[in-house]
């Protein structure tokens, strides 16, 4: 990638995450979208757009092009990696946000039609060549990475959080709950689907789910491998996320004001990244906010001799922009070896 010219991004999908990474992207000078696959009609996904800015002006639609005053992306009707051109649109990587093609062969299909990287928003389902989390491990990155995940926003949470305290603290086990908004594909009405929880309404109901953060924490935090255990409540609002994790210390001496103190000084270490909420806010108070973890301070409790609970907050476009700092990790990287 050339990196005196702006990054030529492919976005497949452009649902919420596509929609929230198209904005950021347009007000970036170092990225462009140049191609969007999405079979739905570009009238009502550019009416979607302006309905979640507020901003009928910023962005408009001319003819199969998404424009504003930076962008002018190609709007395709296609649904599936194997059908997308993108050698035609010279693209440095392709960001599926989707959710769908996690199969490492939907990834291979991203690559044999032009794609040099293909960058999943969410977790995999097979093995591929590396998952990146910004401010974990991202300096671990390698010029030959193909398929790429960054990902969810609530694994990316947890580890940062698990990642800060660890530096300070050794943690014997810990269990996290994400309560969770519902997600898009979850049925608003009972619907007979796969699974039979996630068969009722999610606009009705608390629904018990799992949580695949567990699976892949060998590959972002080794240390912790079947140390965690990883669940999700599913609850009736659209928006804003709550992480609780319980920690169990080994350390019976460590207080839930050392782990707001750490907290704290993460602050300057993950700027951008990592914030703290000194207020009692509530899940409506985190919409908007681009930060991958917000620590609650006033939801650090200590129970019995060493087990720490603490609560955290996030909400998509946090991973959004997480998905971003991901391509430009890597774009930094080619440069630096083109020069050397």
């Amino acid at each position: 990638m050339n990196s005196r010219r702006p990054i030529r991004i492919g976005l497949m999908g452009f649902g919420r995450t596509g929609r929230q990474i198209f904005e950021f992207a347009s007000r970036c000078d170092d990225l462009e979208i140049v191609a969007i696959a999405d079979i739905g009609d570009p009238k009502i996904l550019h009416y979607l757009l302006c309905s979640e800015l507020k901003d009928s002006n910023r962005h408009r639609l001319e003819g199969n092009f998404m424009v504003n005053e930076r962008t002018r992306a190609r709007m395709m009707p296609i649904d599936r990696p194997a059908e997308m051109p993108w050698d035609v649109f010279g693209v440095d990587i392709v960001i599926d946000a989707t959710g769908k093609y996690r199969e490492r062969h939907f990834m291979e299909d991203h690559l044999e039609n032009g794609a040099p990287r293909v960058l999943l928003r969410t977790l995999p389902t097979d093995d591929i060549d590396r998952i990146v989390i910004p401010g974990i491990n991202g300096d671990a990155i390698e010029r030959g990475d193909r398929m790429i995940s960054a990902s969810s926003g609530t694994t990316a949470a947890l580890c940062l959080l698990l990642h800060i305290l660890s530096s300070k603290f050794s943690i014997k086990c810990a269990s996290m709950t994400t309560v969770h908004s519902y997600t898009s594909d979850q049925a608003l009405q009972d619907y007979a689907g796969s699974d039979f929880r996630r068969s009722r309404s999610a606009a009705e109901n608390i629904i018990p789910n799992t949580h695949e953060a567990g699976l892949w924490l060998d590959k972002i935090l080794p240390q912790f491998s079947g140390r965690v255990l990883t669940s999700t409540l599913n609850v009736p609002i659209h928006e804003g996320c709550l992480l609780d994790v319980n920690l169990v210390m080994e350390d019976c001496a460590v207080e839930a004001e050392d782990i707001n103190t750490l907290m704290r000084q993460s602050v300057s270490q993950f700027p951008g990244v990592v914030d703290v909420a000194e207020d009692p806010i509530v899940s409506s108070d985190v919409i908007g906010n681009s930060h991958s973890l917000l620590f609650d301070l006033k939801g650090t409790i200590k129970a019995g001799s060493n087990i720490i609970k603490t609560l955290s907050w996030y909400e998509n476009l946090g991973h959004a922009a997480r998905l971003l700092d991901v391509v430009r990790l890597y774009n930094h990287l080619d440069g630096i070896e083109e020069v050397a």
